[in-house]
């Protein structure tokens, strides 16, 4: 059933009043529309409308400043916000100034109207909390496809809620990046934020990494040690991979979240807890219920607020603004921000990735370090793409499946060199061949101890934390690591 009402709309886009007063009033609404926030601003004050449609940049004044005062001034009343700036930040600030819903443009007719009618039938929306000082301004996440903007909606609305999230996708999607997003823009994000990766760590110790133990628990126990539960108390617990978590512990931690507290292993007094739980997996957790290798009781726990995110073929568009996102942050690390001309761009589109976002991250970091020119051809990105059909991904590096570190090393400068013709290549050929040598040798690393993550830390002399975020970074297959070891 449509309700009607008296609707304000604001665009500077005179087609745009013209569509929305259309619909809208073939609908049965009232209908007053404006250029300006002033105008806005002077029918809201004096109490008009039952609902707001208003671009977000308008001639004299943002949506995002004015949508305040409207808050202030008339709480009840839905403010529709509309916006070709179509990012993740704009999604957060129209749910941190009190918007009832963001719509990216072009947007679709039939969607809007259903907003206004649900907007108009349960006008009421929670207070909600202001952004602080010290929140990161960054872009954690980057696309304007439809995919995306699904995506952008969907968190803008979990982050002022605790509600526990299942984050699905292939590998290489931005799973992580996702979690850190719902945290560092939601109302823990002055608590911690703890990731754990399920694939990364050996079974048997899983239960302790979550849990902790006591002194003496098992052999090796020399000394109390915290679980992540208890590091991420009042913050975020993300665990990734969770389709690697072995039975036992699936249980214990279905209880956690089923009672709100745990015991460590080998301790016997409860521990209350109060963690907002992530979970990610790139595996289908319906066939492993089936297969009876995941809990069905524990899937709908974790599965409160399903989010899938599309693998980089379904949005392929969003490549470009990627692209020139990478080259940005590769300038932190001393690399050359670089152009890819048209008919490159147009290559990277049809071009499958298996590895998705982060292997487009890698291709980016390799162009800007490998090659001289400013702008990049489509015959080194039709080489590049070539060359990663026939070679392994990791996190920085290209390299054959069979190739020795020294190899790897060789192979490298052989390429790089090549790539100046002859000319002397920029400085920095230290981190360059550190970054191309880095993946094989944590791999190798693993494989000689099968995984074992303690013994491949003592073996490269590295605090096991910093082995851990490299096998993150490297995207080294653990499992693999562990079966050819």
């Amino acid at each position: 059933m449509t309700v009607r009402g008296n609707i304000l709309v604001a665009d500077d886009d005179a087609a745009i009043r013209t569509v929305l007063n259309q619909a809208l009033s073939r609908f049965g609404h009232e209908v007053r529309v404006t250029s300006n926030a002033a105008t806005l601003w002077r029918w809201v004050a004096a109490g008009e409308g039952d609902l707001v449609i208003t671009d977000v940049v308008m001639p004299d004044e943002n949506a995002f400043d004015m949508l305040p005062r409207i808050k202030k001034a008339r709480p009840e009343l839905p403010v529709i916000v509309m916006s070709a700036q179509n990012t993740f930040m704009t999604a957060i600030r129209a749910s941190e100034t009190g918007a009832y819903e963001y719509l990216p443009k072009p947007f679709d007719l039939t969607e809007l109207l259903n907003i206004v009618n649900r907007a108009l039938s349960e006008p009421k929306r929670p207070k909600i909390e202001p952004r602080h000082e010290d929140q990161p301004e960054t872009m954690p996440l980057v696309g304007r496809s439809a995919a995306m903007q699904d995506i952008y909606r969907m968190l803008a609305r979990m982050m002022q809620t605790d509600l526990t999230v299942m984050i699905s996708g292939e590998s290489g999607t931005g799973k992580e990046l996702v979690a850190r997003a719902l945290h560092e823009y939601g109302r823990r994000r002055n608590g911690p934020f703890v990731a754990i990766n399920m694939a990364a760590i050996p079974r048997d110790l899983i239960e302790s990494e979550l849990f902790g133990h006591e002194k003496g628990a098992f052999t090796g126990a020399q000394n109390r040690s915290t679980g992540r539960f208890e590091q991420a108390e009042g913050g975020t617990l993300f665990l990734d991979e969770i389709g690697d978590m072995p039975m036992e512990a699936q249980t214990r931690l279905l209880r956690v979240l089923q009672q709100g507290e745990y015991t460590t292993v080998g301790g016997r007094t409860p521990i209350k807890t109060d963690v907002r739980i992530v979970a990610a997996t790139n595996k289908d957790l319906r066939t492993l219920i089936n297969q009876g290798l995941f809990r069905e009781d524990l899937f709908y726990r974790l599965n409160v607020v399903p989010l899938r995110l599309p693998a980089l073929r379904e949005r392929s568009e969003d490549i470009p603004d990627l692209v020139r996102h990478f080259f940005k942050q590769g300038e932190s690390e001393g690399l050359q921000v670089k152009r890819i001309s048209s008919g490159g761009l147009e290559l990277m589109k049809r071009y499958p990735w298996p590895g998705n976002v982060r292997e487009l991250e890698n291709l980016v970091r390799r162009l800007a370090a490998l090659y001289a020119q400013d702008e990049i051809s489509p015959e080194i990105i039709e080489t590049e793409l070539k060359s990663g059909d026939q070679q392994t991904m990791s996190g920085g590096t290209l390299v054959p499946d069979d190739l020795s570190i020294g190899q790897a090393v060789e192979h490298f400068l052989q390429r790089y060199f090549a790539s100046f013709g002859g000319e002397l290549p920029p400085p920095g050929l230290y981190q360059r061949i550190l970054a191309e040598v880095e993946f094989p040798l944590v791999l190798a690393s693993m494989t000689a101890t099968r995984g074992n993550q303690i013994k491949a830390a003592e073996l490269l002399g590295l605090n096991r934390n910093t082995l851990r975020k490299k096998i993150r970074e490297l995207g080294v297959n653990v499992y693999r690591a562990s079966k050819q070891g």
